[in-house]
């Protein structure tokens, strides 16, 4: 690595650790830990400790998982797969953040869960080199492809501008929960890629997306009727230039944070906030989080909301 990228990269890892959490709506209080309480909150911020370890305390902020899984209910969990990466390179969701999941669905005493992407690279590559087939069948979870348009059919998305319908995969068509775990990384085309943007990974056409806006199609398809149970951003180590699959290492920042909402807009304002503080990054650069606003699918006001703030 060269000196001047180095520099750099030790620049932005001390911004990373110094992140001004009152400028981001003090999502989390630095230094201090917050005891777990009874009443849950509308969007958990979780720093410190291993990507289990934060995904385990944002659930029990949340109420817990069973407030979410049923016995005998079929679960999706749909995490980032979509590039043949190795977790260190942080350009899919962390693999242990996924398994923990995957586990917490099993003891609440879910029937299956199914873990799916459809995937920019080769599945079979990605599914493998990013961890996640591993992580998921450790706990007992099923891996479904997401390669080939029979895994698809067709819905409506009514009140979608661009979208007016879109073939989703039928395994979350069919599932009674589903859990949306995207990983915090930089994208060139979306800007980010948070719980709006992981909506891509569901549906099968995704060049209608940039043919006809991307912006605007992301928060088409965030209005499709089956919504998840909870939105959980992976910041364990977050690519921070070069998305969405990065170009080396030194891309990857190890942040150490994750956020978790039912309110999609919520969360992803909250990440972004947290993006911006370790490079500039503005709200309305995501532009899709704002058309997802006014479609009613959440907030941005995080000031009005009842935020958890944990440090591990």
């Amino acid at each position: 690595m060269e000196r001047k990228d180095f520099l750099k990269r030790s620049a932005l890892a001390i911004a990373a650790t110094a992140f001004n959490f009152t400028a981001a709506g003090n999502l989390v209080a630095r230094g201090k830990s917050s005891p777990v309480v009874k009443k849950e909150g509308d969007l958990v911020a979780v720093m410190g400790g291993k990507p289990s370890e934060m995904l385990n305390r944002a659930v029990t902020e949340l109420g817990g998982i069973s407030n979410y899984v049923k016995p005998g209910d079929k679960v999706v969990v749909k995490p980032n797969i979509g590039w043949a990466k190795t977790p260190e390179m942080a350009a899919n969701t962390n693999p242990d953040a996924v398994g923990e999941m995957v586990k917490l669905c099993m003891e609440a005493g879910a029937k299956e869960v199914v873990i799916f992407d459809h995937t920019c690279n080769d599945w079979r590559t990605c599914y493998e080199k990013s961890g996640i087939e591993e992580a998921g069948k450790k706990y007992g979870a099923i891996i479904v492809p997401g390669n080939d348009k029979s895994y698809y059919k067709e819905v409506d998305i009514p009140e979608g501008i661009i979208l007016k319908k879109a073939m989703i995969h039928k395994s979350l068509l069919e599932c009674d929960v589903w859990f949306n775990m995207p990983v915090l990384k930089n994208h060139g085309g979306a800007k980010m890629t948070l719980s709006m943007k992981n909506y891509m990974g569901i549906v099968w056409d995704r060049q209608i997306f940039h043919r006809e806006g991307l912006q605007q199609a992301i928060a088409d398809i965030c209005t499709f009727a089956k919504k998840p149970a909870l939105n959980i951003i992976d910041g364990y180590r977050t690519l921070t230039q070069n998305g969405p699959m990065g170009k080396g290492v030194e891309d990857v920042l190890n942040t150490g944070v994750m956020f978790a909402s039912k309110d999609i807009i919520a969360v992803d304002t909250a990440a972004v906030k947290y993006f911006s503080q370790i490079k500039e990054m503005s709200l309305d650069a995501v532009s899709h989080i704002g058309l997802g606003e006014k479609f009613n699918l959440g907030t941005t006001n995080l000031d009005n909301m009842n935020v958890k703030r944990v440090k591990l």
